[in-house]
Formats: structure tokens, C-alpha cells, sequence
């Protein structure tokens, strides 16, 4: 399969190619960073952290006919292509997707590590909030805090709640409308 056949019409970008090939690399699990591929390795550490906020979340984002994972989420007109920790989608979004736009979540979750905290700090918190996800929550696993931005712009976002330490419940609005417990971590 080439990029053209792969749904990117006839003019295949370089951009195009690019995505196209991180998309076959490393197993599917990579990431493209401000150009630079990443491929995906979680400890253990981080997948506990990613399964306790799965566990809280799920009956919320039940009711609300969303979907929790970890799938790609695309950013068209840069050199960005994301895996995020976890991502609340609606259902009928999700149901024939192949890579979604951080605009089409309701909720994207990123777990640092110390090899990638800047990165999911700084630049992916600046890029969600220009390609419109409505909530970024932020685990900072080395700083043991947690900061929920909201409010997007193209300049970043314009509502931050946080650090918080870890411990400390964390309201999620709507339309979840429910409090993260962080405590046993």
C-alpha cells in the first residue's frame, strides 16, 4: 500500500509520506515529534498510572458514549502524528477512524517519563490546544502532580488548574463532571 492508496488523494505531500511511513515503522507504536520519529516505549510505572485514570474515567465517558484509548491522532499541516496516553473520543467518532484530530477528543491524558516530560509539557500541551482538544490532562509523574488545561486558543490554553499534588481530587468538567482520586499513586 502507498500513501495514495492509503486515503491521501492524488498530490501526496511530503508531510503525506512522512505520516504514511511512521504509520508502517516501528511496529505502528511511534510517534512523530516536531519531525522527529519517537517510537513508543512505556514502563510499567507509566501503564499503572494510564490504567488507574482508565478505571475512574470509564463509566463516565459509558454514559457519556465515549470510547477510552490510546489511538493516533493526527495533526494535518505539520510535521506532528501523536500517540497519546489516553484519549476520550465519542463512540460514533471512533467507530471507523483510522487517525482522529486532537479536536475530535473530548479528553487527551499524557504520562511523563523522564525521557519525554519536556516534550509532553511544552510542546504537546502547545499543539492540543492549537488543534482545538478541549481538555489536556497533564500527569507529571516526576514533579507527582497532575494540571488539567482547558480552554483552547491557538496561542495555548486559557485555563489551567494545577500542578496539583498527587493526593489532591481534581474536578474534570463537563461533560464529565467528575473528580480524578490520585491518591494511591
Amino acid at each position: 500500500m502507498s500513501p495514495k492508496s492509503a486515503g491521501y488523494g492524488d498530490t501526496v505531500t511530503p508531510e503525506h509520506a512522512l505520516k504514511y511511513a511512521l504509520r508502517h515503522a516501528h511496529g505502528g507504536r511511534a510517534q512523530l515529534i516536531e519531525g522527529v520519529i519517537e517510537p513508543l516505549s512505556l514502563s510499567w510505572a507509566h501503564e499503572t498510572i494510564a490504567d488507574r485514570l482508565r478505571h475512574q474515567l470509564g463509566p463516565r465517558a459509558a454514559d457519556i458514549h465515549c470510547i477510552i484509548g490510546s489511538g493516533d491522532l493526527d495533526l494535518p499541516g505539520s510535521p506532528n502524528w501523536y500517540v497519546p496516553d489516553l484519549a476520550v473520543v465519542p463512540a460514533a467518532v471512533a467507530k471507523n477512524a483510522g487517525a482522529l484530530r486532537p479536536g475530535q477528543t473530548l479528553l487527551i491524558v499524557e504520562v511523563t517519563s523522564e525521557a519525554d516530560a519536556h516534550t509532553k509539557r511544552v510542546v504537546k500541551r502547545r499543539r492540543y490546544a492549537e488543534y482545538g482538544a478541549p481538555l489536556y490532562l497533564l500527569v507529571d509523574r516526576q514533579q507527582r502532580a497532575l494540571t488539567l488545561f482547558a480552554e483552547p486558543d491557538r496561542l495555548g490554553y486559557t485555563r489551567i488548574t494545577g500542578p496539583l499534588p498527587y493526593g489532591t481530587p481534581l474536578h474534570i468538567p463537563a461533560p464529565f463532571g467528575t473528580d480524578l482520586d490520585m491518591s494511591d499513586l
